[in-house]
Protein backbone atom coordinates (compact mmCIF):
# COMPACT_ATOMS: atom_id res chain seq x y z
CA UNK A 1 0.00 0.00 0.00
CA UNK A 2 1.40 3.97 -1.02
CA UNK A 3 -0.29 6.95 -0.08
CA UNK A 4 -1.64 8.49 -2.89
CA UNK A 5 -0.40 12.12 -3.97
CA UNK A 6 -1.38 15.01 -5.90
CA UNK A 7 0.27 18.07 -7.31
CA UNK A 8 -2.06 21.34 -7.01
CA UNK A 9 1.01 23.31 -9.00
CA UNK A 10 4.19 21.92 -10.06
CA UNK A 11 6.70 21.46 -6.56
CA UNK A 12 3.46 21.30 -4.47
CA UNK A 13 2.39 17.93 -3.61
CA UNK A 14 -0.45 16.51 -1.01
CA UNK A 15 -1.66 13.61 -0.08
CA UNK A 16 -4.58 12.59 -1.55
CA UNK A 17 -6.21 12.03 2.22
CA UNK A 18 -5.88 15.14 3.78
CA UNK A 19 -5.88 14.95 8.24
CA UNK A 20 -8.88 17.25 9.09
CA UNK A 21 -9.07 19.52 11.79
CA UNK A 22 -12.70 20.82 12.52
CA UNK A 23 -13.43 17.89 15.02
CA UNK A 24 -10.16 18.77 16.87
CA UNK A 25 -11.50 22.57 17.28
CA UNK A 26 -13.14 23.46 21.14
CA UNK A 27 -17.33 23.09 20.32
CA UNK A 28 -16.93 19.58 19.01
CA UNK A 29 -17.08 17.23 21.99
CA UNK A 30 -13.79 16.57 24.04
CA UNK A 31 -10.74 15.86 22.79
CA UNK A 32 -7.48 14.66 24.34
CA UNK A 33 -5.44 17.63 22.84
CA UNK A 34 -1.78 16.10 24.02
CA UNK A 35 -2.89 12.69 22.50
CA UNK A 36 -3.88 14.40 19.64
CA UNK A 37 -1.15 16.00 18.62
CA UNK A 38 1.38 13.38 19.76
CA UNK A 39 -0.96 11.07 17.12
CA UNK A 40 -0.18 13.31 14.06
CA UNK A 41 2.87 12.09 13.69
CA UNK A 42 1.91 8.52 12.96
CA UNK A 43 -0.15 10.15 10.37
CA UNK A 44 3.15 11.99 8.66
CA UNK A 45 5.11 8.99 9.25
CA UNK A 46 2.46 6.64 7.36
CA UNK A 47 2.04 9.31 4.46
CA UNK A 48 -0.82 11.56 5.80
CA UNK A 49 1.57 14.59 4.97
CA UNK A 50 -1.66 17.27 4.71
CA UNK A 51 -3.25 18.90 7.67
CA UNK A 52 -6.36 20.99 7.42
CA UNK A 53 -6.89 23.91 10.05
CA UNK A 54 -8.26 27.24 9.49
CA UNK A 55 -8.15 30.53 11.80
CA UNK A 56 -11.51 29.84 12.73
CA UNK A 57 -11.20 26.50 13.87
CA UNK A 58 -10.55 27.00 17.99
CA UNK A 59 -7.54 26.06 19.02
CA UNK A 60 -5.91 24.02 16.23
CA UNK A 61 -3.64 25.93 14.72
CA UNK A 62 -1.61 26.23 17.69
CA UNK A 63 -1.70 22.16 17.67
CA UNK A 64 -0.46 21.46 14.59
CA UNK A 65 1.95 24.39 15.48
CA UNK A 66 3.27 22.12 18.29
CA UNK A 67 3.14 19.27 16.24
CA UNK A 68 5.59 20.90 13.66
CA UNK A 69 7.84 22.22 16.36
CA UNK A 70 8.22 18.75 18.26
CA UNK A 71 9.05 17.11 15.17
CA UNK A 72 11.22 19.86 13.83
CA UNK A 73 13.15 19.45 17.42
CA UNK A 74 13.31 16.02 17.87
CA UNK A 75 13.66 14.69 14.13
CA UNK A 76 14.67 17.78 12.09
CA UNK A 77 13.99 20.04 9.62
CA UNK A 78 13.91 17.85 6.60
CA UNK A 79 11.30 15.71 8.44
CA UNK A 80 8.89 18.73 9.45
CA UNK A 81 8.85 20.09 6.29
CA UNK A 82 7.22 17.26 4.88
CA UNK A 83 4.09 18.09 6.63
CA UNK A 84 1.82 20.23 4.66
CA UNK A 85 -0.74 23.00 6.24
CA UNK A 86 -4.01 24.42 4.61
CA UNK A 87 -5.31 26.97 6.53
CA UNK A 88 -7.96 29.43 5.93
CA UNK A 89 -8.86 33.39 6.57
CA UNK A 90 -12.12 33.62 7.21
CA UNK A 91 -13.04 37.48 8.00
CA UNK A 92 -15.51 37.90 10.98
CA UNK A 93 -19.38 38.53 9.36
CA UNK A 94 -19.50 41.73 11.30
CA UNK A 95 -16.26 42.85 10.09
CA UNK A 96 -16.63 42.63 6.67
CA UNK A 97 -17.79 46.19 5.68
CA UNK A 98 -14.41 47.79 8.19
CA UNK A 99 -12.10 45.56 7.98
CA UNK A 100 -8.43 46.89 6.68
CA UNK A 101 -5.78 45.42 4.88
CA UNK A 102 -3.62 45.58 7.85
CA UNK A 103 -6.31 43.57 9.45
CA UNK A 104 -6.34 40.37 7.03
CA UNK A 105 -2.74 40.66 7.17
CA UNK A 106 -2.30 40.53 10.90
CA UNK A 107 -4.61 37.23 10.59
CA UNK A 108 -2.14 36.00 8.45
CA UNK A 109 0.85 36.89 10.87
CA UNK A 110 -0.93 35.01 13.55
CA UNK A 111 -1.49 31.93 11.72
CA UNK A 112 2.24 32.00 10.61
CA UNK A 113 2.63 32.32 14.66
CA UNK A 114 0.63 29.63 15.66
CA UNK A 115 1.67 27.16 12.76
CA UNK A 116 5.23 27.74 14.07
CA UNK A 117 6.10 28.69 9.91
CA UNK A 118 7.80 30.66 8.29
CA UNK A 119 5.65 30.22 5.22
CA UNK A 120 2.16 29.05 5.19
CA UNK A 121 1.49 26.33 2.87
CA UNK A 122 -2.12 27.15 1.18
CA UNK A 123 -4.24 29.57 2.42
CA UNK A 124 -8.26 29.24 1.63
CA UNK A 125 -10.26 32.17 1.15
CA UNK A 126 -13.91 32.73 2.50
CA UNK A 127 -15.74 35.78 2.71
CA UNK A 128 -19.15 35.25 4.37
CA UNK A 129 -21.20 37.60 1.98
CA UNK A 130 -19.47 38.93 -0.93
CA UNK A 131 -21.98 41.58 -1.18
CA UNK A 132 -20.56 43.19 1.80
CA UNK A 133 -17.44 44.93 1.69
CA UNK A 134 -14.27 44.69 -0.89
CA UNK A 135 -13.86 40.94 -1.06
CA UNK A 136 -11.41 41.33 -4.32
CA UNK A 137 -9.22 43.72 -1.72
CA UNK A 138 -8.98 41.34 0.64
CA UNK A 139 -7.44 38.66 -1.25
CA UNK A 140 -5.48 41.38 -2.92
CA UNK A 141 -3.37 41.54 0.64
CA UNK A 142 -2.50 37.56 0.76
CA UNK A 143 -1.12 37.94 -3.09
CA UNK A 144 0.85 40.55 -1.34
CA UNK A 145 1.36 38.34 1.45
CA UNK A 146 2.58 35.52 -1.28
CA UNK A 147 4.76 38.32 -2.98
CA UNK A 148 6.38 38.90 0.92
CA UNK A 149 7.04 35.24 1.01
CA UNK A 150 4.35 34.22 4.00
CA UNK A 151 2.62 32.30 1.52
CA UNK A 152 2.60 29.34 -1.21
CA UNK A 153 -0.64 28.90 -2.09
CA UNK A 154 -4.01 30.20 -2.45
CA UNK A 155 -7.42 28.86 -2.94
CA UNK A 156 -10.95 29.21 -1.60
CA UNK A 157 -13.66 27.79 0.42
CA UNK A 158 -17.41 26.96 0.38
CA UNK A 159 -17.84 28.94 -2.85
CA UNK A 160 -19.19 28.43 -6.64
CA UNK A 161 -18.78 29.66 -9.78
CA UNK A 162 -20.50 32.77 -9.45
CA UNK A 163 -18.14 33.95 -6.41
CA UNK A 164 -15.45 32.65 -7.58
CA UNK A 165 -14.72 33.53 -11.18
CA UNK A 166 -14.58 37.38 -10.57
CA UNK A 167 -10.98 36.56 -8.93
CA UNK A 168 -9.53 34.73 -11.73
CA UNK A 169 -10.72 37.50 -13.72
CA UNK A 170 -8.73 39.39 -11.89
CA UNK A 171 -5.35 37.43 -12.23
CA UNK A 172 -5.51 35.40 -9.04
CA UNK A 173 -3.84 32.16 -8.78
CA UNK A 174 -6.21 30.08 -6.98
CA UNK A 175 -4.68 26.33 -6.92
CA UNK A 176 -7.56 24.98 -5.45
CA UNK A 177 -11.80 24.84 -3.86
CA UNK A 178 -12.53 22.89 -0.74
CA UNK A 179 -16.10 22.56 -0.66
CA UNK A 180 -18.49 19.49 1.08
CA UNK A 181 -18.52 17.04 -1.71
CA UNK A 182 -19.41 13.75 -0.29
CA UNK A 183 -22.12 10.52 -1.79
CA UNK A 184 -24.60 12.17 0.21
CA UNK A 185 -24.06 15.97 -1.33
CA UNK A 186 -23.01 16.05 -4.43
CA UNK A 187 -24.43 19.78 -4.96
CA UNK A 188 -20.18 20.27 -6.63
CA UNK A 189 -21.62 18.01 -9.14
CA UNK A 190 -24.01 20.93 -10.53
CA UNK A 191 -21.53 23.25 -12.14
CA UNK A 192 -18.53 23.74 -10.08
CA UNK A 193 -16.48 20.79 -10.33
CA UNK A 194 -16.06 20.79 -14.14
CA UNK A 195 -15.67 24.85 -14.31
CA UNK A 196 -13.28 24.10 -11.91
CA UNK A 197 -11.35 21.41 -14.16
CA UNK A 198 -11.38 24.21 -16.86
CA UNK A 199 -9.30 26.69 -14.71
CA UNK A 200 -6.91 24.28 -12.95
CA UNK A 201 -8.74 24.36 -10.21
CA UNK A 202 -8.36 21.26 -8.13
CA UNK A 203 -11.32 20.63 -5.25
CA UNK A 204 -10.41 19.40 -2.04
CA UNK A 205 -13.43 18.14 -0.35
CA UNK A 206 -15.16 18.06 3.32
CA UNK A 207 -17.75 16.41 4.63
CA UNK A 208 -16.61 12.98 2.90
CA UNK A 209 -17.84 11.06 5.93
CA UNK A 210 -20.66 13.68 6.89
CA UNK A 211 -19.53 13.80 10.34
CA UNK A 212 -19.01 10.17 11.13
CA UNK A 213 -22.96 9.15 9.92
CA UNK A 214 -21.01 7.80 6.48
CA UNK A 215 -19.49 4.71 9.45
CA UNK A 216 -21.01 1.51 10.44
CA UNK A 217 -21.92 3.34 13.91
CA UNK A 218 -24.71 4.75 12.17
CA UNK A 219 -25.59 1.56 10.54
CA UNK A 220 -29.03 -0.15 11.69
CA UNK A 221 -29.84 2.29 13.91
CA UNK A 222 -33.15 4.37 14.35
CA UNK A 223 -33.36 8.06 13.23
CA UNK A 224 -32.09 10.36 16.49
CA UNK A 225 -34.01 13.27 15.35
CA UNK A 226 -31.05 16.23 16.23
CA UNK A 227 -30.07 15.75 19.58
CA UNK A 228 -26.47 15.75 19.31
CA UNK A 229 -23.95 17.20 21.38
CA UNK A 230 -22.20 19.10 19.07
CA UNK A 231 -22.93 21.26 15.42
CA UNK A 232 -20.86 18.70 13.27
CA UNK A 233 -23.46 15.92 13.94
CA UNK A 234 -26.38 18.31 13.60
CA UNK A 235 -24.73 19.88 10.19
CA UNK A 236 -24.80 16.41 8.89
CA UNK A 237 -27.80 15.46 10.12
CA UNK A 238 -29.66 18.13 7.76
CA UNK A 239 -27.64 16.89 5.04
CA UNK A 240 -28.82 13.72 5.57
CA UNK A 241 -32.61 14.81 5.77
CA UNK A 242 -31.83 16.49 2.12
CA UNK A 243 -30.81 13.41 0.92
CA UNK A 244 -33.62 11.42 1.75
CA UNK A 245 -35.59 9.92 4.88
CA UNK A 246 -33.78 8.43 7.04
CA UNK A 247 -35.26 4.89 5.75
CA UNK A 248 -32.94 5.29 2.35
CA UNK A 249 -29.86 6.85 4.49
CA UNK A 250 -30.36 3.14 6.22
CA UNK A 251 -30.07 1.79 2.25
CA UNK A 252 -26.95 3.61 1.24
CA UNK A 253 -25.40 2.45 4.30
CA UNK A 254 -26.32 -1.12 3.77
CA UNK A 255 -25.14 -0.52 0.82
CA UNK A 256 -21.89 0.44 1.41
CA UNK A 257 -21.23 -2.32 3.52
CA UNK A 258 -22.29 -4.90 0.81
CA UNK A 259 -19.56 -3.29 -1.17
CA UNK A 260 -16.90 -2.89 1.65
CA UNK A 261 -17.60 -7.02 2.78
CA UNK A 262 -16.87 -7.66 -0.45
CA UNK A 263 -13.36 -5.77 -0.93
CA UNK A 264 -13.17 -6.71 2.83
CA UNK A 265 -12.80 -2.55 4.05
CA UNK A 266 -15.70 -0.60 5.77
CA UNK A 267 -18.38 1.27 4.26
CA UNK A 268 -16.44 4.27 5.15
CA UNK A 269 -13.43 3.66 2.77
CA UNK A 270 -16.41 2.85 0.38
CA UNK A 271 -17.35 6.02 0.63
CA UNK A 272 -13.84 7.93 0.61
CA UNK A 273 -13.03 5.86 -2.24
CA UNK A 274 -16.30 7.09 -4.11
CA UNK A 275 -14.90 10.43 -3.45
CA UNK A 276 -11.65 10.28 -4.40
CA UNK A 277 -13.21 8.79 -7.75
CA UNK A 278 -14.69 11.87 -8.92
CA UNK A 279 -13.79 14.00 -11.48
CA UNK A 280 -10.92 16.84 -10.57
CA UNK A 281 -11.07 15.62 -6.53
CA UNK A 282 -7.40 16.17 -5.61
CA UNK A 283 -8.32 15.17 -2.15
CA UNK A 284 -10.66 14.07 0.53
CA UNK A 285 -10.92 15.69 4.22
CA UNK A 286 -11.24 12.94 6.96
CA UNK A 287 -11.46 14.08 10.36
CA UNK A 288 -9.93 11.12 11.90
CA UNK A 289 -8.82 12.39 15.76
CA UNK A 290 -6.28 9.63 17.13
CA UNK A 291 -3.36 6.91 15.81
CA UNK A 292 -6.22 4.26 16.13
CA UNK A 293 -8.22 5.58 13.25
CA UNK A 294 -4.88 5.57 10.90
CA UNK A 295 -5.42 1.63 9.57
CA UNK A 296 -9.04 2.31 8.61
CA UNK A 297 -8.04 6.17 6.72
CA UNK A 298 -5.43 4.07 4.66
CA UNK A 299 -7.54 1.42 3.78
CA UNK A 300 -8.95 3.97 0.27
CA UNK A 301 -5.46 3.26 -0.77
CA UNK A 302 -5.89 -0.64 -0.98
CA UNK A 303 -9.58 -0.58 -2.88
CA UNK A 304 -10.70 -0.26 -6.08
CA UNK A 305 -14.06 0.00 -6.76
CA UNK A 306 -15.53 -2.01 -9.89
CA UNK A 307 -18.18 -1.63 -12.69
CA UNK A 308 -20.72 -3.65 -10.59
CA UNK A 309 -20.11 -0.96 -7.47
CA UNK A 310 -20.86 2.22 -9.77
CA UNK A 311 -24.05 0.42 -11.23
CA UNK A 312 -25.14 -0.45 -7.63
CA UNK A 313 -24.14 3.25 -5.96
CA UNK A 314 -25.93 5.06 -8.92
CA UNK A 315 -29.12 3.30 -9.10
CA UNK A 316 -29.00 4.18 -5.51
CA UNK A 317 -27.94 7.71 -5.85
CA UNK A 318 -31.22 8.07 -8.47
CA UNK A 319 -33.22 7.76 -6.15
CA UNK A 320 -31.68 10.12 -3.72
CA UNK A 321 -30.20 13.09 -5.74
CA UNK A 322 -29.14 15.04 -2.06
CA UNK A 323 -29.25 18.85 -1.81
CA UNK A 324 -29.88 20.67 -4.48
CA UNK A 325 -28.10 24.25 -5.80
CA UNK A 326 -25.23 25.48 -5.73
CA UNK A 327 -22.02 24.49 -3.25
CA UNK A 328 -22.72 26.16 0.22
CA UNK A 329 -25.97 27.84 -0.53
CA UNK A 330 -28.45 26.17 1.91
CA UNK A 331 -25.73 27.43 4.52
CA UNK A 332 -24.87 30.87 3.09
CA UNK A 333 -28.78 31.32 3.76
CA UNK A 334 -28.22 32.72 7.54
CA UNK A 335 -32.38 32.68 7.68
CA UNK A 336 -32.26 28.58 6.80
CA UNK A 337 -31.89 25.86 9.19
CA UNK A 338 -28.63 25.43 7.58
CA UNK A 339 -27.56 28.71 8.33
CA UNK A 340 -28.58 29.13 11.11
CA UNK A 341 -26.35 26.73 13.31
CA UNK A 342 -23.06 28.56 11.54
CA UNK A 343 -21.03 30.72 13.58
CA UNK A 344 -19.67 33.71 12.27
CA UNK A 345 -17.51 35.57 14.28
CA UNK A 346 -15.03 33.20 15.67
CA UNK A 347 -11.83 34.98 14.35
CA UNK A 348 -12.44 37.89 17.29
CA UNK A 349 -14.89 36.23 18.82
CA UNK A 350 -14.40 32.10 19.76
CA UNK A 351 -17.14 31.92 21.82
CA UNK A 352 -19.45 32.87 19.11
CA UNK A 353 -23.06 32.05 19.81
CA UNK A 354 -25.22 30.31 16.42
CA UNK A 355 -27.97 32.38 15.28
CA UNK A 356 -30.63 32.75 17.94
CA UNK A 357 -29.22 30.52 20.36
CA UNK A 358 -28.87 33.92 22.53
Amino acid sequence: MSVETQALRPGYEISRVIKGGWQLAGDHGPVDRADAVRDMEAFLDAGITTFDCADIYVGVEEMIGQFIADVRQRRGADVANRVRVHTKLVPDLGLLESIQPKDVEAIIDRSLKRLQLEQLHLVQFYWWDVAMGDPLAGLEVLKRCQEKGKIAQLGTTNWDIAETQPFLEAGFDLVSTQVQYSILDRRAENGLAAWAGDNSIQLLCYGTLAGGFLTERWLGVDDPGFAFENRSLIKYRLIIDEFGPWSVFQELLRLLKDIGDKHGVSLSTIATRWVLDRPHVAAAIVGARYARHLPMTLEVFDVALDADDTAALDALLGRAPGPQGKVFALERDRNGRHGRIMKYNLNTKPDDKVLGSG
